[in-house]
């Protein structure tokens, strides 16, 4: 099973960072090999910096385990406490430069706990999200479209539910305020099988790139100013927030003694905060707050 995994992870990792090298046309990934102390894990960490198009992304693999599971992990399934762990994923953030690209994210990953004398109990994760600055109905509407397509195989119920599970768990619960236009959100993943549950993960990963790339090649060349700018960076707060207080991967990561540098990939190069900020009533800042921070049906409307 986790070779299996492993070596999709491997592929995936390496077809994204292709894909957005091309798009990007001046960078390239920089390739950081890493191992944690006492064979417990590793990974290959890829980054891309001050390119054309992104001013910041990252790409990385990584594999641990360990002879227990962190508290954010117990708290949540009881049930792990006394196992051991196996965990491995592919998990990335492109920071785009110009304000009407939106930023992205994705992640897929494997779970196994195990006890001797029980059976393992394992699972399936993952998802992708959008965050623009500026909004675009175009550009929320094929990036659900086409999550919608990544889910349909597996059955008409499942984009919906992974869709508003998405919205849910993107939510800044202190600003009652949504990351971005959602996308899907997935955890828990098993009872369709091991095949199908990572036949479906696939499709979630596959299809990551398939969303993200007409929207970039759509607003690459779009003129901005130190306006459009200085909301880019004001938002970019917003991730550094959500990642640093909510996140499950960046928490589980920094608690099971995870590499920071490579948890931490996912913050923005550049924040800039605001006290009491609020757009102007009528502008395409404030447009922002009023259609794509709030769950909608894309597809539909």
């Amino acid at each position: 099973m986790i070779n299996a995994v492993r070596t999709y992870l491997l592929s995936l990792q390496q077809d994204i960072c292709q894909q957005l090298e091309e798009v990007d046309g001046k960078e390239k990934f920089i390739v950081d090999e890493w191992k944690k102390e006492g064979d417990t894990g590793g990974g290959i960490t890829r980054v891309l910096n001050n390119g054309e198009v992104f001013e910041q992304g990252g790409v990385n693999f990584s594999e641990v385990s360990g002879e227990s599971l962190p508290k954010s992990a117990t708290a949540i399934r009881p049930e792990l406490e006394g196992r051991s762990f196996h965990a491995l994923g592919v998990s990335l953030v492109i920071h785009p430069k110009n304000p009407y690209i939106p930023t992205s994210h994705a992640n897929v990953r494997f779970f196994i706990a195990e006890k001797e004398g029980e059976d393992p109990i394992w699972w399936f994760g993952g998802g992708f999200d959008l965050t623009p600055y500026y909004g675009f109905d175009e550009d929320a509407i094929s990036w659900h479209k086409t999550a919608e397509s990544a889910c349909k195989p597996f059955g008409n119920d499942i984009y919906p539910k992974y869709k508003k599970w998405c919205d849910e768990y993107f939510h800044l619960k202190h600003r009652d305020e949504q990351r971005g236009v959602g996308g899907l959100f997935f955890d828990d993943l098993n009872e369709m099988g091991f095949d199908q549950s990572f036949a479906f993960m696939q499709s979630v990963g596959n299809h990551f790139i398939k969303a993200y790339k007409p929207i970039v090649q759509r607003r690459r060349d779009y003129e901005y100013g130190e306006k459009e700018r200085a909301f880019q960076l004001y938002r970019r707060g917003r991730y550094v927030e959500f990642n640093l207080v909510y996140d499950r991967g960046t928490l589980f990561g920094l608690q099971t003694g995870g590499r920071t540098e490579s948890i931490l990939m996912s913050l923005p190069p550049i924040v800039n905060w605001k006290y009491n900020y609020s757009p102007e009533k009528g502008t395409e800042e404030a447009r922002l707050y009023e259609r794509y921070l709030k769950p909608r049906d894309w597809i539909k409307e």
